[in-house]
């Protein structure tokens, strides 16, 4: 068993990339159906390809985060690995993901936005979650100090837990019951699970940073800190704005409001103050981790200026329910936490830093950047398209209001077409590298 699971984080990693590429591929196939709606109407359809996208999007952080966490403990808590624990997590993970997408296939649901699977298969997930609580937990607790990256690992493993089983609450007929206590308790849960997987993906972020710099202080600096501290708060509510359309306490408007967007302003200060002090030579050596933490800061700030404006509640009564609020979410999955994941990911899966050699590598990373801007870009158009169509008098057939948006529907696929072939060439390099450097390191340990 010992050498069946040396590689726990590895693991983790490669079938969180093998979701990555899935998300991308179902999410392409049901862009198609914006233009041509018969495409796979009589076998999957977009009510399953939506699921099977999301629900890939959505392991694709939460697996790529763990991977990232159990190879960064390989580095700083060395003592003890649990290894046999780690694989039987990664196992659990993929009972699930395989029973969730044979039912998908077969056309079982029965789970709610985001978790449309049948709810019998949270408690494998749960229960793998627990597992990664406890081994978390028995792997740090040696360390004497830590640095911000384990207290956000800690507090987005814990949290995530607790959101998770909230998530669920709507399977008693107490909270089923009752449309508003419903919809409000599962619109929170919504909300909340993106502070989850902030605190993961920051931490990771953390954790490449100092790697990549070699600064040994910037897990205990004061801004990273101070951005801990803000993501808590913003976890516990930042979900009020996800309810401006709920009849609940105007308070949790306001403060949903006010504290929404706040963590990023400091998370593009301290990726600012952090790329001043990587070397010419530190930068070229971790080529592209480097570049997607980058890319990262910018879809901050692109996705920052989106979301100030969506956050005033009269543009978000008309922008809501419409593509500009896929754009935003899009934006943050794929520009921000996608774009830190690829980092991670590129920093643990290619450790001899020869990457920068690959000239398909660069293609790929670049095309994904102009790729995601146009994708973005048409998704809003469609949107304002159709918040317009909302709100005219007398309203126009759903059919005309589709012939307007004829043109961004178009330039929405070709991009996406173009983002998920520099994805797939990114993933496959990546997958492709490890086995072969895993054959190469195999070789050498058989040699006489």
């Amino acid at each position: 068993m010992k050498k069946l699971n040396a590689n726990t984080g590895n693991l983790f990693l490669i079938t969180a990339l093998v979701l990555f590429m899935a998300s991308v591929v179902f999410g392409f196939l049901g862009s198609l159906i914006y233009r041509y709606p018969e495409f796979l109407r009589d076998s999957i359809g977009l009510s399953g390809l939506r699921p099977m996208h999301v629900t890939a999007a959505i392991f694709w952080i939460l697996l790529a985060a763990t991977g990232a966490v159990y190879r960064s403990l390989e580095e700083i808590a060395k003592q003890q690995n649990y290894k046999l624990l780690q694989f039987i997590h990664w196992a659990l993970w993929i009972v699930a993901i395989i029973g969730i997408y044979y039912a998908y296939f077969t056309g079982n649901f029965g789970g709610r936005e985001y978790w449309e699977y049948p709810p019998e298969f949270a408690i494998i997930i749960g229960l793998a979650w627990m597992l990664f609580l406890i081994v978390f937990i028995l792997r740090v607790r040696a360390i004497k100090k830590w640095p911000v990256y384990i207290w956000m690992w800690l507090t987005g493993i814990v949290y995530f837990l607790f959101i998770f089983i909230e998530n669920y609450l709507w399977v008693i007929p107490y909270f089923r019951e009752s449309f508003i206590k419903d919809m409000v308790i599962q619109w929170k849960a919504t909300g909340s699970i993106v502070g989850a997987f902030n605190m993961l993906v920051y931490g990771t972020a953390f954790y490449v940073m100092e790697r990549i710099s070699k600064q040994a202080n910037t897990g205990f600096n004061n801004w990273v800190f101070a951005l801990f501290f803000l993501s808590f708060f913003n976890m516990l509510f930042n979900w009020g704005h996800h309810l401006y359309l709920v009849p609940t306490n105007p308070t949790i408007h306001y403060v949903g409001y006010i504290v929404s967007m706040t963590e990023w302003v400091f998370f593009i200060k301290i990726l600012y103050n952090w790329k001043s002090q990587v070397t010419e030579a530190e930068a070229y050596y971790h080529y592209f981790p480097y570049r997607f933490l980058l890319a990262a800061n910018f879809w901050l700030f692109f996705n920052l200026t989106i979301a100030l404006f969506m956050s005033v509640p009269v543009i978000n009564l008309y922008m809501h329910g419409t593509h500009f609020i896929t754009a935003h979410a899009m934006g943050t999955t794929i520009g921000i936490n996608s774009m830190i994941l690829l980092a991670a990911v590129f920093y643990f899966l290619l450790p001899e830093r020869k990457s920068h050699q690959s000239r398909w590598l660069k293609i790929g990373f670049w095309g994904a950047q102009v790729s995601l801007f146009v994708f973005l870009m048409a998704l809003m158009a469609m949107g304002v398209v159709k918040s317009l169509w909302f709100f005219e008098a007398p309203q126009a057939p759903f059919a005309e209001m589709m012939e307007r948006s004829r043109g961004w529907i178009v330039l929405f696929i070709i991009s996406g077409l173009s983002l998920m072939g520099s994805f797939l060439l990114l993933g496959l390099y990546l997958i492709i590298t490890s086995f072969r450097q895993k054959a190469v390191s195999l070789k050498k340990k058989l040699e006489p």
